[in-house]
């Protein structure tokens, strides 16, 4: 335990009122106010300015996942109410993608709304769905954690239908819980990025919210490059830090997705500016760098990949890796040469990263992303790229009147 900062989450409070937290998003994506920090320096304006405040030959890297609709509500015969919250594949080896397009039936990691109500049986609920009504059953199998996350199995009745499109018919888009409002209609569009693509996620990559596809277009047009990763947001995003210090606090682990050439892209890409869209981006392209050291340490010691077969990044590997003389594109080049290896074209694992005051930054030059709550782990971020300065600019933020949190304003923030 010795290489982990010592923290204390007390240090990383502020008072956010509850009229600064943004409850709703605004008409237009772009129109949100965007703070820009760059050598201690505050500047403000809206998204849709943004190509004026990023040089030419910057790649921006977005989170391209899908939020599913998680939330799925079943009566009980008696007329008791039960709401399964799905949270991922039983399997923890399983590519989500994959498991989202299963049909006829799957296991699935759940947490259980009234649970204590729910003895025995099975649930039971009629969607109605394009190719007719469909019988959705849910199961209960087995308790696996003190969290309270059951394994649920669930089957329909229909086997043209992927899981995900029973989700999509069935479920309810999960809203953050501080929004303190049910789902309503507009946030099916608008609690989805314009250009999310892979189901998986129960929370939205909130930074990426604010773009259009004019935007994007724009972006384009001024020379700014565009790559895509992904990693499926789980519902720990919202965990609080309740331990005094942050060495005692355990980060969730999330499923992420690489294409190849991304990481191709990424390798040329190392002296230019790559900024992260959202604290999920950023997470995924510093994880890249932790597991390109891991399969370098490996291929130094066996000179072959046979037997690597773990390349999670744990919550701490950072702080305690003893090798740390690596360069970016040793590692990026790492994961090229394991996934040629291998015969593969994407990099499947997970991540519990957690990334704190006193990290070095492998990949990343700057991170857009929104306000966030006070002592979570997401503002603990926030400080390992501007350090103390995080006060002073959140301050600036609650003096004129920008909006907090998921559907609030953002910025862009500069090493």
């Amino acid at each position: 335990m010795k290489h982990i900062p010592n923290i204390e989450i007390k240090d990383y409070q502020y008072e956010l009122p509850e009229k600064s937290i943004a409850k709703y998003p605004l008409p237009e994506r772009d129109a949100s106010k965007l703070l820009i920090y760059k050598n201690g320096l505050i500047e403000t304006s809206q998204y849709k300015f943004l190509p004026r405040f990023l040089p030419e030959n910057t790649t921006l890297v977005f989170n391209n996942t899908k939020v599913v609709e998680a939330r799925l509500q079943f009566l009980k015969p008696t007329g008791g109410q039960i709401e399964v919250f799905c949270l991922e594949p039983y399997d923890d080896n399983e590519d989500i993608i994959m498991a989202m397009q299963t049909t006829g039936k799957v296991n699935w990691k759940c947490l259980i709304g009234g649970a204590k109500k729910w003895k025995s049986g099975n649930l039971e609920k009629n969607i109605n769905t394009p190719n007719g009504t469909v019988l959705l059953q849910a199961n209960k199998k087995e308790q696996i954690s003190e969290t309270g996350v059951f394994v649920i199995e669930f089957s329909w009745n229909n086997e043209t239908l992927s899981f995900a499109e029973i989700l999509h018919y069935a479920g309810i888009i999960p809203l953050p819980p501080y929004l303190n409002r049910e789902t309503e209609k507009e946030d099916a569009v608008r609690y989805q990025t314009v250009y999310a693509e892979k189901d998986g996620s129960v929370a939205a990559p909130t930074a990426g919210l604010h773009f259009t596809t004019q935007l994007l277009n724009e972006l384009q047009g001024n020379g700014i490059k565009e790559a895509y990763i992904t990693l499926h947001v789980g519902a720990g995003t919202f965990k609080p830090v309740k331990a005094n210090e942050i060495a005692n606090h355990e980060m969730h682990a999330e499923f992420i997705d690489v294409q190849k050439n991304t990481i191709r892209h990424l390798l040329q890409q190392l002296n230019a500016p790559i900024i992260a869209v959202g604290t999920t981006s950023l997470r995924t392209l510093e994880s890249l760098y932790w597991i390109g050291v891991k399969i370098h340490e490996w291929f130094q010691i066996h000179q072959n990949y046979n037997g690597l077969t773990d390349l999670n990044v744990e919550q701490w590997a950072p702080y305690h890796s003893n090798n740390k003389s690596i360069t970016s594109s040793e590692a990026l080049q790492a994961i090229l040469n394991w996934m040629d290896a291998k015969g593969t074209e994407r990099l499947i694992t997970k991540t519990s990263i957690i990334i704190v005051p006193g990290y070095t930054f492998k990949i990343i030059k700057g991170l857009i992303t929104n306000f966030h709550q006070p002592q979570s782990t997401l503002l603990l971020l926030i400080a390992a790229i501007i350090g103390t300065e995080w006060k002073k600019l959140y301050q600036f933020a609650l003096n004129n009147n920008f909006r907090f949190l998921s559907y609030g304003d953002g910025s862009l923030l500069w090493l």
